[in-house]
């Protein structure tokens, strides 16, 4: 790698350790709802709390009288009680206070939008508490697919939380799970804290994903719990009407996760600039990817790093996107017609994992992926599930194969240049015998069509040394 890409990594980095300092006196900032004194209880505007009766309209007369008083008034919902609810707009300036217990409405009629704890605009808003918000799933699903090995949802359900343009926001302590839809959305957000957010949804429900910042600028993720059967935490640039601008400076840390999707993931909406992103201090027990950017659309994805993770991913069921790839950062048009944007200046630093297929880096013939660094990345490839293997996943693209039947060696790079791996290894699995493992399992290092691939302190064999090469580059 030459050294102009490397200093601009750095440069990244650099912006990126900024990061929760600037969050720090941002969110400092914010009103004190305690020092205000000023408390909302939702039972003295009516709410009923008691997980039948519909309870939306008082706590939203809770709601609106909090951000009137302003100073940071807490809106409370207390311990020991299950409200009822569908949608909520909630304001700026105020502390929503989850003790209790929400529980979604599965009445379409009774919802004013997609989503149930909605903002707009809103400027220092929190929503906190030692509660749980319970999205009631299975009511959102026609039937299981037993084929699938998932549920098959209904035309319409809700997302749990649709948060846009907010400025400021902090969000902490909550739980969250058997969401229907997707889980934290938040659109055009600016200066947010996510700490200590607990999110159990179930792991065969399609599209459940944990927390989704879509254009959002200054953003510090840390110390959460997923669990979900799609992404536990995915950075994205969605098409809308609306410009709300790039995704950028965001940071994930200290995260435990687990899906049959992607752990930690970049795309595949990427119609806008996706950079200075930092994953680091990480554990994905289990996944179908474990570290991975789909760049897909017209927007470019840049300044990435990926440090200090440990991960599992393995094969699952067929409909879910992802075939045990350990890493997987593809760049492929999303239809032929696709102006591709760039995807490179990529970071990955002591990265262990064991998985079922390879660590993947490619683009396409007109859009190679560069400039990528993989420092000290351990893997050990496997096999434990059920599920056919020997096959690579370009899903979504209409330009390339969906599943494209391909061996499996440690590293697999195509259409690619300027990729450096330093001290990388590659294991196979020493419980398998020798006469088990897969035939498919091959180099510990394969590059095709590539420009420029350093290996310095590489350490790995084929997986069958009498047939293959460890190290085969065309």
């Amino acid at each position: 790698m030459n050294s102009a890409p490397l200093h601009t990594v750095r440069k990244f980095l650099a912006r990126l350790e900024l990061v929760p300092a600037v969050l720090l006196l941002l969110l400092q900032a914010a009103p004190d709802a305690t020092a205000a004194g000023k408390v909302f209880n939702v039972l003295d505007f009516g709410a009923a709390g008691d997980g039948r009766t519909l309870d939306t309209a008082a706590i939203q007369r809770a709601v609106d009288a909090a951000a009137q008083a302003g100073g940071g008034a807490q809106v409370l919902m207390p311990g020991g009680r299950r409200f009822l609810v569908s949608t909520l707009q909630l304001r700026g300036g105020i502390d929503f206070h989850l003790d209790g217990q929400l529980l979604i409405s599965t009445n379409r009629a009774d919802y004013q939008g997609e989503g149930v704890i909605t903002a707009l605009n809103a400027d220092h808003l929190q929503i906190t508490g030692a509660g749980g918000i319970n999205g009631q799933s299975l009511a959102f699903m026609t039937r299981y697919d037993a084929a699938g090995e998932w549920w098959l949802f209904a035309p319409w359900r809700p997302k749990m939380f649709i948060l846009t343009g907010c400025t400021n926001l902090e969000i902490r302590d909550i739980t969250f799970g058997d969401a229907p839809s997707w889980g934290l959305h938040m659109l055009g957000c600016k200066n947010v804290l996510v700490d200590h957010l607990t999110v159990t949804n179930r792991m065969d429900v399609p599209n459940c994903d944990g927390i989704d910042p879509d254009h959002c600028q200054y953003v510090e993720i840390r110390n959460c719990r997923i669990t979900s059967g799609d992404d536990c935490i995915v950075v994205k640039t969605s098409r809308q009407t609306q410009d709300y601008g790039p995704s950028a400076n965001i940071t994930v840390s200290n995260c435990v996760l687990e899906t049959q999707d992607s752990g930690l993931k970049i795309g595949t909406e990427t119609t806008s600039d996706i950079h200075d992103i930092l994953f680091e201090h990480c554990h994905i027990l289990t996944s179908s990817r474990g570290l991975t950017i789909q760049l897909r659309d017209e927007g470019s994805v840049f300044g990435v790093q990926f440090k200090d993770i440990q991960l599992i991913s393995r094969y699952y069921s067929d409909p879910w996107w992802g075939r045990g790839e350990a890493i997987s950062l593809t760049a492929f048009p999303r239809t032929p017609a696709t102006k591709l944007g760039a995807l490179h200046d990529i970071t990955l630093q002591n990265i262990t994992g064991r998985a079922e297929n390879s660590a993947r880096i490619q683009g396409t013939p007109s859009a190679f992926v560069h400039d990528v660094l993989l420092d000290s990345v351990d893997l050990t490839l496997s096999r434990w599930t059920k599920y056919q293997g020997g096959v690579f996943d370009n899903r979504p693209t209409a330009a390339l194969a969906q599943i494209e039947t391909h061996g499996t060696p440690g590293f697999s790079i195509r259409d690619a240049r300027d990729i450096t791996l330093k001290n990388c290894s590659v294991h196979w699995d020493s419980s398998l015998p020798d006469h088990s493992i897969p035939s498919y399992f091959s180099n510990a290092l394969e590059a095709e069509n590539t420009q420029a691939v350093h290996l310095t302190g590489f350490k790995g064999d084929a997986a069958h040394p009498d047939r293959d090469q460890a190290v085969v580059i065309h």
